[in-house]
Order: C-alpha cells, then structure tokens, then sequence
C-alpha cells in the first residue's frame, strides 16, 4: 500500500514546477512584473529558491513560461468557442475575436500579456510565443476566409499582425468601453469581405 504513494523523481518535478508557475502566475497577474520578487514566488508556491532556480534560469525565464502558458490558455479558449461545421470563415473570426476579448476581461491576464510582456520580454520573443499560440490560428483563419473568397486579398501575416494589435488594444480599455471596440474591430472585419 505504501508503494502506491511513492511518487517518481519526474512527478515531483512537474508538482514544483507547477506550484511555481501557479503562485508566478497570481502574483505576476496581482503586482506586476516589476512589482513581485522572487521571495514571494518561492513562499507563495512552498518551495525554495533552489528548486526556483533548479526550474528556471531566473525570474524572466519563469516569467516567460507564465506567458506561454496563458497564451495556450487564451488559444483554448478561442478553439473552445469557435464553432465547428460553420461554413462562413468571416463568422469563424469573428467567433475567435469574441472568444479572445472574453478571454482577456481577467484583469490579471491583461497584466501579464498586454502590459508586461511587450516591456520584459520584448517585441520578437512576444511573436514567437503568439505564433505557437493565437497568431498562428489567426493566420490560418484568414488564409482560409481569403482562400474561400470571403475576404478580399489582403497579406494575411500583416493583417493577422494589425488584428492582433488591434484586439490587443481593445483588451485594455475598461470593461465598459469594450462593446465599442468590439464593434468597430468587427466592422473593419466586414469591411474585408469580398
């Protein structure tokens, strides 16, 4: 019976591992980037700083796997809501627009991907995260609409770049001001159809 408790080297790992990206992740969504130390990351997640450090090189480093993974969150999160089977890949867009301003109404996610990450990790290592993640599926969903004659011909990296932008900014604003925004990033979509 004992046996059955033992966990292997690799289950501990993953459980530290986890318990600092999770205390990471509230902290950095609670104070900022700037604002947490590693002390309270260590405290907040029971462990110590050698188990930080045995994780991560340092704080950027654990920054930069708390972005990936709210990236991967966010992503879900549009696949989640997107629906399948529909035959109009303007809809699809703008289901996954939706998706993601849902997504970002947690004011601790803004925290973290709007405003931190762009300043800590900088602009190229943003891109290559969001291209794992958000960027990717935007492109593809515009080479499909474009590919479908639903949108006119337009460079879909550049516009997938521009839509990015353009809904990373309406993730900013107040709740309250977000249905505006909403509204004219989905009129600039239509105005795209072919």
């Amino acid at each position: 019976m004992q046996q059955e408790n033992r966990r292997t080297q690799s289950e501990r790992r993953a459980e530290t591992r986890g318990a600092l990206l999770q205390a990471a992740r509230a902290l950095f969504a609670e104070k900022g980037y700037a604002g947490t130390g590693t002390p309270e990351i260590v405290a907040a997640a029971g462990v110590t700083r050698g188990a930080l450090y045995h994780h991560f090189a340092d704080k950027t480093a654990l920054f930069t796997a708390v972005v990936e993974q709210e990236h991967a969150d966010v992503a879900k999160m549009i696949e989640t809501a997107t629906p399948t089977g529909s035959s109009d890949p303007v809809s699809l867009l703008a289901a996954g627009g939706l998706a993601f301003l849902a997504a970002m109404r947690d004011p601790g996610r803004r925290q973290i991907l709007v405003i931190d990450a762009p300043a800590v990790l900088g602009r190229a290592v943003l891109n290559e995260i969001d291209m794992r993640h958000g960027l990717n599926t935007l492109i593809c969903g515009l080479e499909d609409a474009v590919a479908a004659g639903a949108l006119k011909p337009v460079p879909v990296v550049a516009m997938a770049h521009l839509f990015g932008a353009m809904f990373d900014r309406a993730a900013t604003v107040p709740v309250e001001e977000m249905d505006d925004y909403r509204l004219a990033l989905f009129a600039l979509l239509q105005g795209l159809r072919a």
